[in-house]
């Protein structure tokens, strides 16, 4: 279907840029973080300024197609046909207030950035594990980060946001100017405005400690039974999350670690060292590898492995109410078949701590809730993906049963809707606020229940 001449006008009215699918560099422009989901939107724009947002505005006004804002490509499930897709990478602006813990961040700002700007100030942002993904998008859609049992949710520290409201009014609002606005963009933004730029409480952190023990995966079901104990007594301002990494038998592989599996714990303590926890850990198994002491934001984001360029990727997450002994030795017993090659890792981050005691309303939440898990398998050119969907269904499957009752947008699979962030009110209550900020559809409905 052609492009609406309303949207191909743009191209002549905007300070930024938009590309129609004929035009040099739509084919990359269109393309989001994961390579794995088509999405051919009927145009792709990087406006310059508010002005041009509210061009955009009026365009899908008259045209009828909706605006999809993706700021960095992070979070596509769909294929954005009747859409333009926005990308916000000239609202740039970063300023840390160190006296009041607070940073305001534009909408294309990724959280390297942030990171980078914080190093040895004593303060560390909520910020996800990969440095590429776009503080917005990771903060409006939840977000889980190495500092959520002790800051909570990247949702959670939302304190403001500059919003364009789809009538072109501009403006900062928090909890006090409208209540209800911000109760929706923490958790599901982009439903009801246009974030600009947002205004995100920062961390104190005096003193970053880590401890990275990596175990043979035989002594997996000790270890992750000593995990999930710790569970129960660890502060707040302890963090830990879990690796089983499965190698493929790849002739590239080093010998030492091809076609072997190993189980990674990974604890960060905002307060110092926590060796006297982390023991329980060790003893658990015997430790391969041990790698304890002060560390920082930076030093994770460097040796987090996560893709620095778009790649394609399958996955699954599910977050979990608890694990059980019969949970844990099913998962690991899984883990070891050889039909579930395909799943490189399994990813197990110990929730609770802020997380149960939310500081600020918001539709996003882990509350009550006990684990997070993500099962991965590569997408590689030339290999079937059939067996590496069976994986992740049969994963899903075993899981099923402890399935808690919410998770955060940032942990959706593509064709996941916010069904399975919150319940059957608070999603009413979503489509209420969507209907009454946005009377004229020209946002994209996203994940919103149809």
């Amino acid at each position: 279907m052609p492009t609406h001449p309303a949207v191909v006008a743009l191209q002549k009215r905007l300070t930024g840029t938009l590309l129609l699918p004929d035009d040099t560099g739509y084919e990359a422009a269109r393309q989001p973080w994961n390579l794995a989901i088509e999405q051919r939107p009927d145009a792709v724009a990087t406006p310059a300024d508010v002005d041009d947002l509210r061009a955009l505005l009026t365009a899908a006004r008259e045209s009828g197609v909706r605006l999809a804002i993706q700021p960095s490509g992070h979070g596509a499930s769909s294929s954005l046909a009747g859409a333009v897709l926005v990308r916000m990478s000239a609202f740039d602006d970063l300023s840390i207030d160190r006296g009041s813990g607070t940073a305001r961040v534009g909408a294309g700002v990724r959280w390297g950035a942030v990171v980078e700007a914080l190093e040895g100030t004593g303060w560390v942002a909520p910020a996800g594990t990969s440095p590429v993904v776009s503080v917005a998008g990771y903060t409006l859609g939840g977000g889980h980060s190495w500092f959520s049992r002790t800051a909570g949710l990247g949702s959670d520290n939302l304190r403001a946001a500059w919003v364009l409201r789809t009538d072109g009014t501009h403006e900062r609002v928090d909890d006090d100017t409208d209540s209800d606005l911000m109760w929706a963009l923490r958790g599901a933004g982009g439903l009801v405005g246009i974030v600009t730029s947002l205004e995100i409480e920062l961390v104190r952190a005096p003193a970053v400690w880590g401890a990275n023990l990596t175990f043979d995966i035989a002594d997996a079901p000790a270890v992750v039974r000593a995990v999930r104990d710790l569970a129960v007594t660890a502060p707040p301002t302890l963090n830990v999350f879990l690796n089983s990494m499965r190698m493929p038998d790849a002739p590239q592989l080093p010998e030492q670690i091809r076609g072997r599996s190993f189980l990674t714990v990974q604890a960060l303590s905002t307060d110092g060292p926590e060796e006297e926890l982390v023991d329980s850990i060790r003893r658990a198994g015997e430790v391969r590898s041990d790698i304890t002491g002060p560390t920082s934001p930076a030093a994770l984001a460097a040796a987090s492995n996560e893709p620095t360029d778009p790649t394609p990727g399958s996955g699954a997450s599910i977050a979990l109410s608890e694990l059980d002994d019969a949970t844990i030795d099913a998962l690991l017993e899984f883990r070891e078949r050889p039909e579930q090659w395909p799943i490189m890792g399994i990813d197990i981050r110990m929730l609770g701590g802020a997380l149960d005691a939310p500081r600020r309303p918001g539709f996003a939440s882990l509350e009550s809730v006990g684990w997070l898990l993500h099962a991965l398998v590569p997408v590689i050119p030339g290999v079937p993906t059939v067996p590496g969907e069976a994986s992740l269904a049969a994963f899903r499957e075993l899981l099923a049963p402890n399935e808690a009752l919410q998770t955060v947008a940032t942990f959706l699979e593509p064709g996941q809707t916010l069904e399975r962030c919150g319940s059957v009110d608070e999603v009413d209550r979503l489509r209420d606020l969507r209907a009454r900020f946005d009377p004229d559809a020209v946002l994209h409905d996203g994940r919103l229940p149809r």
